[in-house]
C-alpha cells in the first residue's frame, strides 16, 4: 500500500463507532453506493435469471441464515432495547448506544433461523423494530 492509504488506515482505526457511522453515511452519499454488509459497495448488480424468474430451476432455495438488523427504535423503548443489543453483542454501553441511536444497524450475521427468530422476538416485546434479511 501506498503511504497515503496506510495514513488513512490509522486514521480511522483511531475513530469511534459513531465517527465511523457518520463517515460511513457520507461515503455513501457522496459516492452513491450501498456499504450494508449484504449489499457490498456494488451498485447496480443484476442477479442472472430463468424464465420463470427464479434464477434456477423453477425452486427457490429457503434460506437457513438470516442477518438480523434493527430498524427502527421508538425513544422511549430505548433503555430496554440498549440492554438486549448490549447482550446479543458484547458491545459496551457507549457502542451498544451508537448502534440504537443510528438505526437500521446490523447486529447479527448469518445467524440459523431459529436464533434469528428469537433475537426478533426479544427485541419486538421492548418496543423494536426487526427485519431478518
Amino acid at each position: 500500500m501506498s503511504e497515503k492509504i496506510d495514513a488513512i488506515i490509522e486514521e480511522l482505526k483511531g475513530l469511534t463507532l459513531l465517527e465511523a457511522s457518520e463517515l460511513v453515511k457520507s461515503i455513501e452519499e457522496v459516492f452513491q453506493v450501498d456499504a450494508s454488509v449484504s449489499g457490498g459497495v456494488v451498485v447496480g448488480a443484476v442477479a442472472p435469471t430463468s424464465a420463470d424468474g427464479n434464477g434456477g430451476d423453477g425452486q427457490e432455495e429457503e434460506k437457513s441464515e438470516f442477518d438480523v438488523v434493527l430498524d427502527k427504535v421508538p425513544g422511549d423503548k430505548k433503555i430496554p432495547i440498549l440492554k438486549i443489543v448490549r447482550s446479543l453483542t458484547g458491545l459496551g454501553l457507549k457502542e451498544a448506544k451508537a448502534l440504537v441511536d443510528a438505526p437500521p444497524q446490523t447486529l447479527k450475521e448469518a445467524v440459523a433461523k431459529s436464533d434469528a427468530e428469537k433475537i426478533k422476538q426479544d427485541l419486538e416485546e421492548v418496543g423494536a423494530s426487526v427485519v431478518l434479511k
